[in-house]
């Protein structure tokens, strides 16, 4: 080969390359349209809202390639449902180019609960909204109108940080403010705290400690004084309304029950 080659001019041998060069040169050329699939597209079909299975499916037999990029979750939507895709619908592109998908999570992400105690109803809606979560409410006597007094899921407490799903649904107790009925103010002197508690919170009067010294088992301690009282300075009884509050004294002590308005009888 190599003596055909240096025994022939050198002009034909460089002739003979020149050819051999334009000759792959245009084969190139040719094939491009080959290897680009020039002239060959395909519109892009409407894929959001769509499942997955069909999304592949219609992508599939349009020959587009099919690449999952993303994944949100989306409590309205079915679960693999296609929520966005580049390029988008009806966009005119090459054949065999890559669509890409962003999906529904089928199953919900697991999030943090927010502190939502205080909060005005208003403020831990949209609170609860920009995490993902939405509520029920139910009411409670207490001063605090419209304030979050109490966050419950599965009707129990859930602390602040606890794991839920994205998409639960979480009950706030409100304050229904100062309540229109009113109730005679109970004696709670000599009662435990756990008593008088439960003793007013059925008439949606609310329980406030102002001293406990020494006290270490704040729901077995005894009261041994209340403010307002049962009776006045002129022994008439007083009447407070649902959702105001009795301020009261703890001791591990209890006291002697005297009540000087009924002829220093105790009472029952």
């Amino acid at each position: 080969m190599l003596k055909f080659i240096t025994h022939r001019p050198l002009w034909l041998n460089f002739i003979t390359a020149v050819v051999l060069a334009v000759a792959l040169f245009a084969a190139f050329i040719l094939s491009l349209n080959f290897l680009t699939h020039h002239g060959r597209s395909r519109t892009v079909p409407q894929l959001v809202g769509k499942t997955l299975a069909e999304a592949e499916k219609i992508l599939d037999k349009e020959g587009f390639d099919i690449v999952i990029q993303d994944s949100v979750y989306i409590d309205s939507l079915p679960p693999l449902a296609v929520i966005k895709q580049v390029p988008e619908s009806d966009a005119v592109v090459k054949v065999n180019r890559t669509v890409y998908l962003t999906l529904n999570r089928s199953v919900a992400p697991m999030i943090e609960m927010p502190n939502l105690i205080g909060f005005s109803y208003r403020n831990a809606i949209m609170n609860l909204s920009s995490v993902g979560l939405s509520a029920d409410t139910t009411y409670k006597a207490d001063f605090a109108k419209n304030s979050v007094l109490e966050q419950l899921y599965k009707d129990e407490a859930i602390a602040p940080g606890a794991k839920i799903r994205m998409g639960s649904r979480v009950t706030l107790v409100l304050g229904t403010g100062v309540g229109e009925m009113f109730y005679g103010v109970p004696n709670l002197v000599g009662r435990t705290y756990a008593e008088g508690k439960a003793l007013l919170e059925a008439n949606g009067v609310n329980l406030l400690v102002l001293s406990a010294q020494g006290v270490t088992d704040t729901l077995n301690a005894y009261i041994i004084d209340q403010n307002p009282k049962r009776y006045n300075e002129e022994g008439e009884p007083l009447r407070i309304r649902s959702g105001q509050f009795i301020n009261v004294k703890l001791s591990t002590e209890k006291p002697v029950i005297v009540d000087s308005t009924i002829n220093n009888q105790p009472l029952q």
